[in-house]
């Protein structure tokens, strides 16, 4: 296990955040946050770092955060479970509020 945090940060003219993946679930949903800060998703479609998996990732945080999917890039761990999720148009306060409160 990584000794790494996922904090959270506020680049230019957005936010970022780490985000584990849990795949093959049931449903599309948040599960709460990793001991390291990370937001953790589970997700139906599997492995986590296949194409599939990372579309449903991004489509589940835009239709929450209410934002397009344009918005939001996987910036590190495409092929990964645990991955750096950059959303531009929004702060972190705005994701805190909108994820984090309700994991």
């Amino acid at each position: 296990m990584s000794e790494r945090k996922f904090d959270f940060k506020d680049p230019r003219g957005g936010s970022a955040l780490g985000v584990r993946v849990i795949t093959r679930a049931a449903e599309t949903e948040l599960a709460g946050k990793t001991e390291e800060g990370a937001l953790k998703v589970r997700l139906k479609a599997a492995p986590a770092g296949t194409p599939e998996a990372n579309k449903e990732l991004v489509d589940f945080l835009a239709i929450r955060l209410g934002v397009t999917s344009e918005k939001i890039e996987i910036v590190a761990g495409l092929d990964k479970s645990d991955k750096i999720v950059s959303i531009e148009g929004l702060t972190t306060a705005d994701v805190e509020a909108k994820l984090i409160n309700e994991a």
